[in-house]
């Protein structure tokens, strides 16, 4: 999601009448989608918000499952008032329950009069009103009157009225029900919008939920009774429209996949809706269902709210059928500085390129499959952003997609210190930190990518990825566990560096050729050795030679100072390192050194025996000599395989090799080579 700077925001109401050019309130665009994504996340919810809620509640809503959350209420877009109802069903747990927790806004102790706050009517649970409602804080406790027994299930309604807090800090500033006019792209937008926008911890500032990550509704429903002309987006299917009395209107709508509490979403607005559709291979044809706020801005944004059917049938070839399709895809507009990917429906301001391809891909990675801990939250962003760079691989130019990821890792790397990993998921800032969850996120991705030498391979994980962990959580090693069972070894080092881990790793190159041999010794530096001393990571160097020729060649560093022996057929005339840009790697230096001859040679390490030889599926190794690393190279010098190997006799697993030549050779813990043989794969 791309978020604006503000904190704690769920529901808001933005006033927004033609006043004329001196009153307009001028919104300026985020510089990127990720950025634009955290601006509106950094709007909802604060670090007091999760720390309100005591561990003995929070406890005490893990006794049960949430299985349905029904809304049904009464919003215009003119306030922040809500009155209705919601309805919540449970299946209790292994545990009689005797009373239900939930989380409710409520304003804090001593507040003046008239301070938004939401107020608990009453609760009616197993058909029998509770006895009472104990409040503290945001953390609600309602007595059962008859206690429900373990596994059943059971529905809690809770009736409520009052007014949602609203934000601060934002870069709309306190503009709600005022005569200031919102102007975005030189269009101004002559009326109020109420919108929803819960993540991380802000959905309790607008309805009674559960806010944990791990327990997803196994459906919902939104049911908004609203002002006519008003119209109201939200989550999967409209149902039905129910003329009111009075000039009122009740839209229903029904969410029947699994979603998580901050996924949950209205839109209020006197929208004009434009309906286009994407048809992706294999299909079904989907409904891309737009609210936008007038004629005149969907006349500005049709061209680049058309792409998304792109976009979508891109994405459904890349990594899997879009997961809501018997549903729909959508956007509603609101003036929120970025976007939110509410399921099935974003919520966004603008239609830009890569803000669009980035709450899209959301749905993906964060609906679909959600992190299970905002520890793990480049799970979701990280993704989100690199779906705007294999967006502008397919829609764009290599040049634009290149300086994409260019910008991604300078933006990384300008994080000197910080992990990918989030170390205080209670801190809304650090969790979305656009350097580190987005940027090196994406960075973490696309190496993952160069790892597996084969787009193939690499789409087929983020497949396997969609399949078996779609409508549930994930966690950052079950990503790990699918890309070591595809590439056939471990990568906890990987991991370790790039997720757990700080900094970046430089290298300095020194180099030199003697007749057909090009000798290079590489000098690895880290610059936060204290955290992650060494990165194990493979480098491609770019060959230039004096007839103009060039050969790309990938080796792989292994230990901090290392040397390598390269055959080469002509005259070496300079040497690049990641031409590609596929390291977020700090400046290094490359130099030709007529004096380096390389002492030590791989051809110089004892023989292996190896048997079969030729192989099919497996290779037997005798007379290990220590606990080793197995590495094998095809004929071009790629390392297609690493596996670990204990001493004596060993099996070293070649199914996942194509037919050919390969060079074995068993490395020791600090990257020494031991022992070396050739055999054939058939």
């Amino acid at each position: 999601m791309r978020k604006n700077l503000r904190s704690s925001f769920l529901l808001i109401t933005l006033a927004c009448w033609a006043a004329g050019p001196a009153r307009a309130q001028v919104i300026t665009a985020p510089p990127d989608a990720a950025q634009a994504c955290i601006q509106a996340r950094l709007r909802t919810g604060t670090a007091a918000a999760v720390r309100a809620v005591p561990v003995r509640h929070r406890q005490k809503m893990d006794r049960y499952d949430v299985k349905f959350y029904q809304l049904d209420l009464t919003l215009d877009n003119t306030s922040r008032t809500i009155a209705g109802s919601a309805l919540m069903r449970v299946q209790v747990g292994p545990q009689a329950l005797d009373s239900l927790a939930f989380e409710l806004y409520q304003a804090p102790a001593g507040s003046p009069a008239g301070t938004a706050t939401l107020v608990i009517d009453s609760v009616v649970a197993g058909g029998r009103r509770s006895p009472g409602v104990l409040r503290q804080g945001q953390a609600a406790t309602a007595a059962l009157a008859l206690a429900a027994p373990a596994g059943a299930l059971l529905a809690a309604r809770i009736y409520y009225h009052g007014t949602a807090p609203s934000g601060n800090s934002s870069a709309i500033g306190n503009a709600f029900n005022t005569a200031a006019s919102y102007r975005r792209d030189n269009v101004t937008y002559p009326y109020n919008v109420t919108w929803s926008l819960s993540e991380p911890f802000s959905a309790h500032e607008w309805f009674p939920c559960k806010q944990v990550l791990t327990d997803k509704a196994d459906s919902a429903a939104v049911l908004i009774t609203t002002t006519l002309p008003n119209k109201v987006g939200s989550n999967g299917v409209l149902r039905r429209t129910v003329a009111l009395p009075g000039n009122r209107v009740r839209y229903e709508w029904r969410e029947s996949h699994p979603i998580e509490y901050y996924l949950l979403s209205v839109a209020v607005a006197p929208y004009v809706e434009y309906v286009s559709y994407a048809n992706p291979v294999g299909g079904p044809r989907i409904p891309i269902v737009n609210y936008v706020y007038n004629q005149e801005s969907l006349t500005h944004y049709q061209a680049d709210i058309d792409r998304t059917a792109g976009f979508i049938e891109n994405f459904s070839q890349l990594v899997g059928t879009y997961y809501f399709a018997d549903e729909k895809y959508g956007h509603s507009m609101a003036p929120i500085g970025g976007g939110m990917e509410h399921q099935t429906l974003t919520t966004l301001d603008s239609f830009g390129f890569t803000l669009v391809a980035h709450e899209l891909f959301h749905q993906w990675f964060g609906d679909n499959v959600t992190c299970a801990s905002w520890e793990d939250i480049w799970l979701n962003e990280g993704f989100a952003s690199y779906g705007e760079y294999i967006s502008l691989q397919a829609f764009d130019t290599p040049a634009n997609a290149r300086a994409w990821m260019d910008d991604a890792q300078r933006r990384a790397l300008s994080n000197s210190t910080g992990t990918v990993r989030v170390p205080d998921t209670t801190s809304v800032s650090r969790i979305f930190n656009s350097n580190l969850s987005y940027k090196k996120g994406a960075a973490v991705i696309h190496m993952l990518r160069y790892l597996c030498h084969d787009d193939a391979r690499f789409y087929r994980v983020l497949r396997t990825y969609q399949r078996q962990f779609g409508g549930r959580t994930a966690r950052t090693l079950d990503l790990q566990r699918l890309f070591e069972a595809e590439l056939g070894q471990p990568l906890d080092y990987f991991f370790q560096q790039w997720y757990r881990g700080e900094g970046f790793p430089a290298f300095g190159v020194r180099w030199n050729q003697v007749g057909s041999t090009l000798f290079l010794q590489v000098a690895e530096t880290a610059s936060v050795p204290a955290s992650t001393p060494f990165f194990q990571t493979e480098v491609d160097y770019l060959l230039t030679f004096q007839d103009g020729s060039t050969r790309t060649i990938r080796l792989s560093q292994t230990q901090a100072n290392q040397g390598f022996s390269v055959p080469v057929s002509g005259t070496v005339a300079a040497i690049a390192v990641d031409p590609a840009g596929w390291l977020p790697d700090l400046p290094g230096t490359v130099q030709r050194d007529n004096a380096l001859v390389l002492a030590t040679r791989a051809a110089s390490a004892p023989a292996l025996a190896l048997f079969p030889n030729p192989c099919h599926n497996q290779l037997v190794i005798s007379n290990i000599p220590a606990s080793a690393t197995a590495e094998v190279r095809d004929i071009t010098g790629r390392v297609v395989l690493r596996h670990t190997l204990p001493a004596g006799t060993a099996e070293l697993p070649t199914t996942a090799l194509a037919p050919g030549l390969y060079l074995l050779r068993l490395l020791s813990p600090t990257g020494e080579a031991l022992a070396q043989g050739r055999f054939v794969k058939e």
